[in-house]
């Protein structure tokens, strides 16, 4: 077992100090509203998408990735390689974003009180407030486990004689860390520390993959474990993938409708409304094509890793080992009782050494594997001991006990795996991936109540430094959310199905609100505010049922006899879909997960928004005001584009004429990269080729090696370059633009008749011009 020496904690104190330093740096540059809100709206594509790279990889984002692809393997992203060409139509051609940023909206509130009325601005914020909070509140917490884990700190530790949880320690520094670099700077800080760590991420990330190819043969070691599964639960024949639960195709369904329902459901101010254009902001979304390879990558390599390490034979001892400090730690957290604690610290350790060998003994499965003897005294130990009849309470206890056994292996794996200065290289990228992440988050949040609950409904407006301490105020307030809700919010499920039902709060119901508002004429208030309603109230029915079901719920339920009732309308229900959805009672978890009841919520929100829309529709809204066109537009060397049969193809990428000769050379090789290589010839060729003759599994295992690793590796490499130069680049320009740049204390996110009050006197006069005209 490796340990942090001197050196690894000076490879982690010197760049995070370097980023906290740069963070204070930025404070001489905000002068007004807009520089803390949205930098000044002068930012360049490459600062913005090397600040995104930093977003994208964060602590929670790392740990949902592993937990699930732990549990399932890699087969299903085959399938998704099928949402591809959507992905790029959406990115190419600045689907939403182009136009959320043609209104000038520095807040998502800010554009519904345009488009509806200020009513609705707060209700959404609010709604969409709280949806984020509780699905980003467990962010602060995940990180603490991760790092207590990671350097296996003791669960309590005394001051001044005083027992004190070290969880609340940890995620306390990691709130601080976060908070500090939001009130220092607002949207500028977030940008420039977020683009200066993702420079530091680039190079970290070559080093572990090189590790991750030198510690195990792909060939000998992770192909085997991955290929030692039952027969529809297979971890890489994308054709024999029937028996997977929660993440299946049905997910990828799911999430294809999110990529166009939901493109601008989070955008807002921060990154998405600091280009300093429309253009700009756009051709960041694209950049964005190359700079996934970077997280995609890493996390599979860390996903491979956990899963060789844990159930390859060679690695059989280390992996025991892991597997009962695992426990063991979780006991200590969660169990109060020392009895109760000891008996599952004693049976867990005594659970032998496997000697599974691959090709020998029967596959695992997601029922049997090579975690399941653990977890198996885990659960027999609290049964044992719970003085309830029918063992709710065990249940339940269970549930959360197993969810933190999944989520906190990735620490402990790599705990016993690294040797030192990787461990200081690995403990830096995580704290980074944490700050990005958190203070990225608190801010989202915190600029929403700000800008959109409490700006609209104050009697006169503030000046710029009191508009700004109310920002840093209410991000301080968000923080204290966290810190209550990271500390005694438990986690009963996956990372992923727990955002998403907590996200579903607000995606339920916004997707009509947001894509009809920024495309459409049509949609009315009563619309908007049928949807979100709709939607909010499916995803709260489902997020108590959930949240109750093994200890409150299942049981009531037993005790009345309708069990089996239900269970026989829960398989009739959902028998037609397959074992896609597959329905049926559970007394440990609720049989309806988070996808399927988003999308319930979202297809019923769709209905609500037309019927409400067309009972008060009273006739079109005046779009190219909100979006700055035609007789409205202020940017006077703004181009909007006429679609034109002759130059179709370039219009389908989405290329206008504000595209430069580098721009389309961008463009284009985006699109060849994603739909040519990518779609069609890693996906469709392959699929063809097996509709033919059908792979083993082991070509499967070289398909990933060089689909999902080489190749991606390759273009991070070379994208690494290129963003550093382009992010060092677009950072000196950024300081020289925000010099420069003319202050409009009216451009504070305020909105009086539809109108920004920072366009309202332009408007106003353009208006009167236009009337005199056609007189």
């Amino acid at each position: 077992m490796s340990g942090m020496t001197w050196i690894d904690w000076v490879i982690l104190i010197v760049p995070v100090t370097i980023v906290m330093w740069v963070a204070w740096r930025s404070r001489r540059y905000i002068r007004d509203v807009s520089d803390f809100l949205a930098a000044g709206r002068v930012c360049g594509r490459y600062a913005i998408s090397v600040a995104d790279t930093a977003n994208a990889i964060s602590i929670i984002s790392l740990a949902a990735f592993v937990e699930v692809h732990y549990k399932t393997g890699f087969a299903l992203t085959f399938w998704g390689y099928f949402l591809m060409p959507l992905g790029i139509i959406v990115a190419l051609t600045g689907y939403c974003v182009y136009r959320f940023r043609e209104t000038k909206a520095m807040s998502l509130g800010q554009f519904l009180e345009m488009r509806y009325n200020r009513s609705l601005r707060i209700f959404a914020a609010t709604l969409r407030s709280l949806s984020e909070m509780l699905a980003n509140m467990i962010c602060p917490a995940i990180a603490a486990r991760f790092f207590i884990y990671f350097f296996d700190f003791p669960t309590t530790i005394y001051i001044f004689g005083f027992p004190v949880q070290t969880f609340m320690i940890v995620v306390t520094v990691c709130l601080i860390l976060a908070i500090s670099i939001i009130c220092m700077g607002g949207t500028l800080a977030l940008v420039i520390t977020d683009t200066l760590q993702g420079l530091f991420c680039f190079p970290l990330l070559v080093v572990f993959t090189i590790f991750v190819l030198v510690q195990f043969s792909w060939s000998q070691e992770i192909i085997p474990v991955m290929g030692d599964r039952i027969a529809g639960e297979s971890f890489l024949n994308p054709y024999d993938i029937k028996g997977l639960r929660d993440f299946n195709i049905f997910m990828l369904v799911v999430t294809a409708i999110n990529a166009v329902f939901h493109r601008a459901s989070w955008i807002g101010a921060g990154n998405t409304s600091a280009a300093r254009s429309p253009h700009e902001q756009k051709m960041a979304g694209v950049l964005g094509t190359w700079r996934s390879s970077f997280s995609a990558t890493f996390y599979l390599l860390i996903a491979v890793t956990l899963l060789t390490l844990l159930n390859h034979r060679d690695f059989a001892q280390q992996g025991h080992e892991v597997k009962v400090d695992i426990a063991q730690k979780i006991s200590s957290e969660l169990i109060a009782d020392e009895e109760v604690r000891a008996e599952i610290d004693a049976r867990v350790a005594a659970v032998p050494v496997h000697n599974h060998i691959i090709g020998v003994d029967a596959p695992l499965s997601h029922e049997q594997n090579l975690d399941t003897p653990y977890l198996d005294e885990v659960l027999q130990v609290l049964r044992d001991n719970d003085p309830e009849v029918g063992t709710p309470t065990a249940n339940s206890m269970f549930q959360e006990f197993r969810t933190l056994y999944h989520q906190v292996m990735m620490a402990v794996g790599m705990r016993h795996l690294l040797p030192p200065i990787l461990m200081g290289l690995f403990c830096l990228l995580m704290v980074l991936m944490m700050i990005s992440t958190d203070d990225s988050r608190i801010y989202s949040a915190s600029l929403t109540i700000s800008q959109d609950v409490i700006l609209p409904v104050l009697p006169k407006a503030l000046t710029p430094k009191q508009h700004i301490n109310l920002l840093r105020w209410v991000s301080i307030g968000v923080g204290v959310f966290f810190f209550v809700g990271s500390s005694f919010m438990a986690q009963l499920d996956y990372i992923q199905l727990f955002a998403t039902i907590m996200t579903s709060l607000w995606l339920g119901g916004c997707g009509p609100v947001m894509i009809f508002g920024l495309y459409g004429r049509f949609g009315t208030t009563a619309g908007a505010f049928s949807s979100l309603i709709t939607g909010m109230g499916v995803a709260l029915s489902g997020i108590l049922l959930q949240r109750n079901w093994a200890d409150i719920v299942y049981p009531w339920l037993a005790k009345m006899n309708w069990v089996d009732s239900l269970d026989h309308f829960l398989i009739t229900v959902s028998s037609p879909f397959g074992q896609y959805i597959e329905w049926k009672m559970d007394p440990i978890k609720f049989p309806i997960n988070s996808y399927e009841i988003m999308f319930i919520a979202m297809m019923l929100s769709i209905v609500a928004y037309f019927v409400g829309s067309a009972l008060t529709y009273r006739g079109p809204f005046n779009l190219e005001r909100m979006l700055h066109r035609g007789i409205y537009c202020t940017d006077h060397d703004k181009i909007v584009q006429k679609f034109q049969w002759s130059k179709i193809f370039s219009q389908l990428v989405g290329i206008t004429p504000e595209y430069t000769r580098g721009d389309k050379i961008i463009a284009w090789s985006v699109l060849l990269y994603s739909v040519g290589y990518t779609f069609f010839g890693t996906f469709v060729a392959v699929a063809i080729w097996n509709a033919i003759s059908p792979w083993p599994a082991e070509w499967w295992g070289y398909y990933f090696l060089i689909v999902f690793l080489l190749v991606p590796g390759a273009v991070a490499a070379v994208s690494a370059v290129w963003f550093t130069i382009g992010g060092v680049i677009d950072l000196r320009q950024l300081f020289i633009d925000l010099k420069k740049r003319v202050s409009n204390p009216l451009d504070n996110g305020r909105v009086e008749g539809h109108v920004s009050l920072a366009d309202q006197s332009e408007f106003k006069n353009v208006e009167e011009a236009q009337q005199k005209k056609q007189q």
